[in-house]
């Protein structure tokens, strides 16, 4: 357990063969629970992953049980799929907080209370890793990623309403008991825009988002890869986002309350629609009106647009955490993989001392 509170960690893994075998080996000792998930894969992952599994579950003692529970997709589902499978078994038992870790090892696991002591404080519902808080990281980026997540985040913020939440594709993140218990898992995009589609459905329910910086140093290291085809993946989740933007202002503003921000984004976003088109029209001389008027009416559209934007920000700035950056390490930290990480002051951050063993 971590501060009184049990902890659950899903790791998606697809052909990560030769990598998610160490992410078990790393998983901390205050972890409960490790739902360990193979997407479908075409390599040896599976054997790799039953393996580790075995290895840890023999040397370490869980309160529920096997510490890591080894989970097979027939068919390969997405990342969104596996991690579903990883929130239903974590909802199912009741666990208190429950994590993500990526099976491919890049994400760094001595980190993980900065994502779980807003939650495990009540401040925040669900974490997420942003890159976004220093320049240093987001410049580590390949150009096309940084491009790519900067569209992305802006279309998030729209769809979702944190409007002050940056780096919406980043996978590190944990969620209380309470938010998986408040959305509709079984209606979780279950692709690569997952991530985008849970901050839209969180914010429906009404639940908190903390923004956790993290450096990008190690993400982008020898050996980086992506299953990621962005050509693709942009337009697909562009789809997502809208239809998930509609069903926000929706159930949020028109069925559970009324809110004219709904209606001030419907009817800037048909009259900036409708004045594009005339204005196109005019510019190739196929409608009597001169362009004038339709960038009169377009400047009107984008303006309720705008103001729209304004009003939702402002009801949903309660909802938004942002977490100070923490000073920059030298190195990768030495994955705790039997220890919680350790404060400055000598003690873990539930308050133990140094060389007292976490608590089970």
């Amino acid at each position: 357990m971590y501060r009184d509170h049990s902890v659950a960690v899903v790791v998606p893994a697809y052909n990560e063969e030769g990598y998610v075998g160490s992410v078990i080996d790393a998983i901390p000792g205050y972890v409960d629970r490790a739902y360990v998930v193979d997407d479908g894969s075409t390599d040896d992952t599976w054997a790799e992953i039953r393996r580790h599994a075995a290895a840890r579950n023999a040397e370490v003692d869980s309160a529920f049980g096997d510490l890591v529970v080894p989970v097979r997709h027939d068919e390969n589902r997405g990342v969104g799929g596996a991690i579903k499978t990883g929130y239903r078994r974590a909802r199912a038992e009741g666990i208190d907080v429950t994590a993500v870790l990526g099976g491919d090892d890049q994400m760094d696991p001595a980190v993980l209370p900065r994502y779980l002591d807003p939650i495990v404080e009540d401040e925040a519902d669900y974490t997420k890793g942003t890159r976004f808080a220093d320049a240093a990281d987001w410049r580590a980026m390949p150009r096309f990623r940084f491009v790519g997540n900067v569209v992305l985040s802006y279309l998030t913020k729209i769809a979702s309403g944190y409007w002050g939440s940056m780096d919406s594709q980043n996978g590190y993140s944990a969620i209380s008991l309470r938010a998986l218990e408040a959305i509709d898992l079984d209606g979780l995009y279950e692709y690569y825009g997952y991530c985008n589609d849970l901050l839209v459905r969180l914010n429906t329910a009404e639940m908190r988002v903390a923004d956790v910086p993290h450096s990008a140093e190690f993400t982008y290291e020898d050996g980086w890869k992506s299953h990621i085809e962005l050509r693709a993946y942009v337009p697909r989740v562009s789809v997502m986002l809208l239809r998930g933007f509609l069903r926000r202002l929706t159930r949020k503003y028109l069925l559970h309350d009324y809110h004219p921000l709904a209606p001030l984004y419907l009817l800037g976003g048909a009259l900036s629609a409708v004045s594009s088109v005339g204005l196109f029209g005019a510019v190739l001389g196929r409608t009597r009106d001169g362009p004038a008027a339709w960038l009169l009416g377009l400047a009107a559209g984008l303006g309720t647009l705008l103001w729209a934007t304004l009003l939702d920000r402002e009801d949903n700035r309660d909802l938004e955490r942002h977490l100070e950056r923490p000073e920059r390490s030298t190195g990768r930290t030495e994955a705790t993989a039997r220890e919680p990480s350790v404060r400055g002051d000598g003690e873990t951050p539930d308050g133990e001392p140094v060389d007292g063993s976490p608590e089970a």
